[in-house]
């Protein structure tokens, strides 16, 4: 989404649609901080209507689509630019997460974009770090959500490391206590899957190290107030008040019959996985003492959209990290950036992109052959794989899967059966930044540094003309045959191509 800056007293609202919860925030910028002005929150519980086979009960999904409803209508009078929709585990497991998401626009009336388990850790770490007294020093972030669990390592506002699992609140009382049921041997056995799960990178986060421990969102809450009801300071969250309420939870042996001090109606249905994920975590990271924050991934989009703003964009060096891991020819990739940006200013208008289009081609550029590193047949589409499954901070699902269709696109046959993979505001310029990178990529088939002559890319009523010198591209005949070659693989988008000569004499067949 571009945005060509924030302002005093612009407002900017964030959506978390969460496992458990969806939350609504909206912000005014005022004495340039972000100021909460309002709070909605909503317990939907998608993770309880997702079913094995990747559907969601129709009762679960319609009180999603009226909390949305309501959600959109707070939003009314607030430009799409300035809110910032995401979802995360309950939506990333449905088998068709599309069909989901084009009712639920709909009803939110803003678009709403898939983040993947690091990118919510990510965030929620953001979101965290701006919620607390500045530190330089290193921060362990635990957010127990409905479907998943976020485990990050930061230190000032950067998330160093991140892991996601599938132990949310909702989801290990489903898992563990399905009947309802809370005996000593299903805890202990929670406990004991729990620990496997988190040995995968438990050695790696103790020899990092931290200074503190930080719970967000709403387990921790939860947990917090009820240690502090049994007798801990400052709702600091320790192993103590965890085996307390664990004691509290077996002895009441069953769900419906729990009274812990401080815990709502609303958590009590939920809170017996919540607890033994966290006092797993405890064990397995050898946490003393947890802090809670009030601040959780909602306060971290808002901070996001700011950061995006002014040109803190993390999108850049996730960008730059992929090139680098996988030894990019640097020269050959700035060449094409600056080539496909030079035909993209003179289309821009016409075509209907924007700056964040234009961001998406700049990437695509630099990252366009990082599947040489796997091997030079088929590069294209090793490097839409490395494109749409690495861990690229900032960027969300559908946006991975789009530069992905461009980075495969990017030469031979347009892949156009892949676009119907993404939502219609993100195929449409996808299609066309496809096209400005094949280009430029073709122009630059010699790997040289020897510069182009003048190029002249305009729309036309069927397509669109490339003019370029009738000299330069004559001492060229394996160019003249890539164009050529070029018209016929553009034709699948529709698209007529026609080649023109003599940039500075006007334009000439």
């Amino acid at each position: 989404m571009p945005l060509s800056g924030i302002r005093e007293g612009d407002t900017l609202a964030a959506v978390d649609l969460g496992s458990n919860s969806f939350h609504l925030v909206v912000a005014r910028i005022e004495h340039g901080e972000i100021r909460v002005i309002d709070r909605v929150r909503e317990t939907v519980r998608m993770a309880l209507g997702l079913r094995p086979d990747g559907t969601l009960e129709p009762e679960r999904q319609r009180r999603a689509l009226k909390c949305l409803v309501r959600f959109g209508q707070r939003l009314d009078r607030i430009p799409s630019e300035r809110v910032r929709a995401v979802a995360t585990n309950s939506v990333r497991r449905l088998r068709n997460p599309r069909g989901f998401l084009l009712i639920a626009e709909t009803a939110l009336g803003h678009p709403i974009e898939v983040v993947t388990g690091r990118e919510e850790a990510r965030l929620i770490y953001l979101g965290v770090a701006h919620g607390l007294p500045k530190s330089r020093a290193r921060r362990l972030v635990i957010d127990i959500g409905g479907g998943s669990t976020e485990f990050i390592i930061g230190q000032g506002f950067d998330a160093l490391e991140t892991e996601s699992l599938q132990m949310g609140c909702v989801a290990s009382t489903m898992r563990f206590f399905a009947d309802g049921r809370i005996t000593r041997k299903r805890w202990q056995r929670a406990r004991t899957e729990i620990e496997v799960e988190l040995q995968q990178f438990a050695a790696d986060y103790q020899r990092l190290g931290w200074r503190e421990a930080i719970g967000s969102s709403g387990t921790a809450r939860a947990l917090g107030t009820i240690s502090a009801e049994l007798g801990s300071r400052d709702s600091v969250i320790t192993p103590a008040s965890l085996a307390a309420i664990r004691e509290h939870l077996i002895e009441a042996g069953e769900i419906g019959r729990i009274r812990l001090p401080g815990l709502s109606e609303e958590r009590r249905a939920v809170i017996a996985g919540g607890a033994v994920v966290m006092e797993s975590a405890f064990e397995a990271l050898g946490i003393d003492a947890m802090r809670v924050c009030d601040t959780a991934m909602r306060e971290g989009l808002l901070y996001d959209l700011v950061g995006r703003a002014e040109h803190r964009d993390p999108r850049e060096s996730s960008i730059n990290g992929l090139a680098a891991r996988h030894g990019t020819d640097a020269a050959q990739a700035t060449r094409v950036e600056r080539t496909a940006l030079a035909l993209f200013d003179q289309v821009a208008e016409d075509w209907g992109l924007d700056a964040e289009h234009r961001d998406w081609l700049k990437w695509c550029a630099r990252v366009h052959e990082v599947g040489l590193s796997i091997a030079h047949s088929l590069h294209h589409h090793h490097g839409a794989y490395l494109v749409a499954n690495s861990d690229l901070f900032g960027f969300t699902t559908e946006e991975q899967q789009a530069l992905a269709f461009i980075v495969r696109a990017q030469r031979r046959a347009v892949p156009v059966e892949l676009l119907g993979n993404l939502p219609a505001r993100l195929a449409g310029p996808a299609s066309k930044l496809a096209v400005l990178l094949r280009l430029a990529a073709l122009l630059h088939r010699s790997r040289t540094s020897e510069p182009l002559p003048p190029l002249r890319l305009a729309v036309s009523a069927k397509g669109l003309r490339l003019d370029l010198p009738r000299e330069w591209l004559a001492r060229r005949p394996l160019t003249a045959n890539d164009l050529e070659q070029e018209r016929k693989h553009l034709a699948a988008l529709d698209l007529a191509l026609k080649v023109g000569h003599d940039v500075g004499e006007g334009l000439a067949d």
